[in-house]
C-alpha cells in the first residue's frame, strides 16, 4: 500500500534523481530515442508515473533505450500531440479517452455521463473486454500500439467563476470549456450549458479571460494548473471517468527488437499499477487542499443531471452500438 507520505516522497526522489540519471545516460549512447508527450504538469502524478519509466527502462535496457518526457503540452496541445504520434514525429503519448476519439469512437465511451460509481468499477471495465476493444480501435484506426493497462485520470469535477452548481438547472448556458471532442459538447449541451471546446494548453488563459467561465477536470488537474487561481466554485459532481491510455506509433515501436518491446511494454503496463493508487491518493487529499486555498466546496445530487441526459443515453448508445453499450452495462448496470 502507498500512502500519502511515501507518494509525496516518492516524488521528491524521481526529481532529485534526474541529475544523476542524466549523467548515467552520458556513459553510453543509446541505440533509439523516445520522445513522450503529455499534457500534465510536472507534479501531476502522470509525469512523476512517466519519469520513473523513463529511468526503469533506461535501466533495464542497459540504456540502449531512452525516453525523453515532455510534459506540460510544450510539444503542442493534445490534439497535436496525438497527430505527432500518428505521423512518429514522436513516439509515446498519453492521453485521455475524449482525444483520443476523434481517431477511434469508441475511446470516447469512457466519457458517458455519471455512468461509474467509483474508480474500482471504472478499472474492470477498462480491464475487461470493453477496455480490449477500444485499445483495438485505436491501434486499427490510429496506426497505434496501445499498451494494456490504463494509467488514471479520474473523476471529474465542474468549477466556475461565477456560481456554484448546485442543481441541474444551474447549468443552463453556462460557458464551461470542454476538451475538443464530440461527447462531452454534446453532454454539456444536453444539460443545458454552452460548451466550448479548447484544449488543456489554452484553458487557464480562457478562464482567465473570461472566454469561458467554466470548466470541468479532476481535482489533481485543477492543482497542477492552478485553476483555484481562476475559478471560485468547486462543485463534485463526479460526472465522467477518465483514464490515460499510453499509446506507441507502431511504426516506430515495431523497429524496436523484441526484448526492448518486452521492456517497454511491461515497464508501462506495471507502472499503471502505481499510478492507479497514486492518483486516487492525489485526488483524495486535492478536496480539501483546494478549500483551503479558497475554493467554496460543494457536493452535488447527481440524479437529477442523469434523468435529465435520458435522450443523451440514447444516443451515444446508437453511436457505439449495441455490442459496446452492452458490455459498458455490464460492468456499471443500465444507464437510461
Amino acid at each position: 500500500m502507498i500512502d500519502r507520505r511515501r507518494f509525496v516522497a516518492g516524488s521528491a526522489a524521481t526529481f532529485a534523481s534526474v541529475a544523476i540519471l542524466r549523467g548515467r545516460a552520458a556513459a553510453r549512447t543509446p541505440d533509439f530515442t523516445f520522445k513522450w508527450g503529455h499534457a500534465t504538469q510536472v507534479n501531476h502524478p502522470l509525469n512523476i508515473s512517466a519519469v520513473r519509466v523513463r529511468d526503469a527502462v533506461a535501466r533495464a535496457s542497459g540504456g540502449r533505450l531512452a525516453l525523453e518526457i515532455y510534459g506540460n503540452n510544450v510539444l503542442g496541445g493534445d490534439t497535436a500531440m496525438l497527430a505527432q504520434v500518428r505521423s512518429g514525429s514522436i513516439q509515446l503519448y498519453s492521453g485521455y479517452g475524449g482525444i483520443y476519439a476523434n481517431v477511434a469512437p469508441l475511446a470516447g465511451i469512457e466519457a458517458v455521463g455519471f455512468a461509474f460509481h467509483n474508480q474500482a468499477e471504472a478499472l474492470r471495465v477498462f480491464d475487461g473486454p470493453l477496455g480490449a476493444a477500444i485499445r483495438a480501435d485505436l491501434d486499427s484506426k490510429g496506426g497505434l500500439v496501445t499498451f494494456e493497462r490504463a494509467w488514471v485520470n479520474g473523476f471529474r469535477q465542474v468549477t466556475t467563476s461565477t456560481h456554484p452548481i448546485v442543481h441541474v438547472d444551474d447549468m443552463n448556458g453556462l460557458k464551461i470549456r470542454t476538451p475538443p471532442t464530440k461527447i462531452w459538447v454534446d453532454m454539456f449541451k444536453t444539460l443545458g450549458a454552452a460548451p466550448t471546446p479548447i484544449n488543456a494548453s489554452e484553458m487557464y488563459t480562457a478562464l482567465q479571460t473570461h472566454v469561458v467561465d467554466a470548466q470541468e477536470n479532476p481535482f489533481a488537474i485543477l492543482e497542477s494548473y492552478r485553476l483555484f487561481e481562476v475559478q471560485r466554485y468547486l462543485s463534485v459532481t463526479n460526472h465522467m471517468w477518465s483514464n490515460f491510455w499510453v499509446v506507441a506509433n507502431a511504426a516506430a515501436y515495431q523497429s524496436l527488437p523484441r526484448d526492448l518491446q518486452r521492456i517497454l511494454r511491461d515497464t508501462i503496463n506495471a507502472m499503471a499499477l502505481v499510478n492507479r493508487r497514486e492518483t486516487e491518493i492525489s485526488n483524495a487529499s486535492l478536496e480539501d487542499k483546494l478549500a483551503r486555498r479558497g475554493m467554496i466546496v460543494n457536493t452535488v445530487d447527481t440524479a437529477p443531471f442523469r434523468t435529465k441526459l435520458k435522450d443523451f443515453y440514447a444516443s451515444e448508445r446508437e453511436q457505439f452500438g449495441s455490442t459496446a453499450w452492452s458490455l459498458l452495462e455490464a460492468g456499471v448496470g443500465a444507464l437510461a
